[in-house]
């Protein structure tokens, strides 16, 4: 389901992310929810929550790393 606040995010999500990159990650994920919606449009057998968190995580990547410190830094 979408994200309507950065405080829903999952708190796995919350506990490594500041709060840019966990905007980064809601819009990305709210995105791809709604353009993957039917199974035709996924490949293999993710659900649409799995590949909505897999590009979200892919768009925070472009400007934020993972430091040593397990948390996410930006570039």
């Amino acid at each position: 389901m979408p994200y309507e606040k950065n405080t829903e995010l999952p708190e796995g999500v919350q506990d490594v992310l500041p709060p840019h990159a966990q905007t980064i990650y809601r819009e990305a994920y709210n995105s791809a929810f709604d353009e993957y919606s039917s199974p035709k449009d996924r490949r293999g057998d993710d659900s649409r929550e799995e590949v909505a968190h897999k590009v979200a995580w892919s768009a925070v990547k472009q400007s934020y790393s993972k430091g040593d410190d397990d948390k996410w830094h930006k570039d």
